[in-house]
């Protein structure tokens, strides 16, 4: 028999064990036959079925998402077409918080180098109160 073992397949896979068996669980991985001991053997197919996916969940899909996914496949039903409109909307989700990061790093270089200025007028010693000059910031962009 070319079964592997669930401590083989992850090791193949880099993940735990216990990544293995929530993915059965889920059924985003086909069920594992059982040895009259009650051993999980695997085909070797199962390596392919894990790496994919461990890199539909780095792209953006989560586990929910797959397994209704694969639900629906095992129910003969083709969810291409939903496959694509989901990653085309993580897509839109992805661009959106990149410009609010970019946003954010923007005013974060703005605040910093008020800051310098700010730390360069104050006398030694002093306070130059940066925390609190982010009310300041606040109030002329509300």
């Amino acid at each position: 028999m070319n079964d592997l073992r669930i401590g083989e397949v992850a090791k193949a896979c880099g993940v735990s064990v216990d990544t293995i068996r929530h993915y059965e669980r889920l059924r985003v991985i086909p069920e594992a036959h059982r040895d009259a001991n009650g051993y999980r053997r695997y085909p070797q197919t199962a390596i392919a079925g894990v790496l994919m996916v461990r890199r539909a969940l780095r792209i953006g899909f989560t586990l929910d998402e797959l397994a209704r996914i694969f639900k629906k496949r095992a129910a003969g039903q083709t969810p291409c077409g939903e496959v694509r409109a989901l990653a085309v909307k993580k897509l839109d989700e992805l661009e959106e918080r990149i410009r609010e990061m970019v946003a954010v790093r923007e005013a974060l270089a703005s605040t910093i180098e008020s800051w310098k200025q700010r730390l360069e007028a104050t006398p030694a010693g002093e306070l130059a109160h940066l925390l609190e000059s982010l009310n300041d910031v606040e109030r002329r962009t509300n």
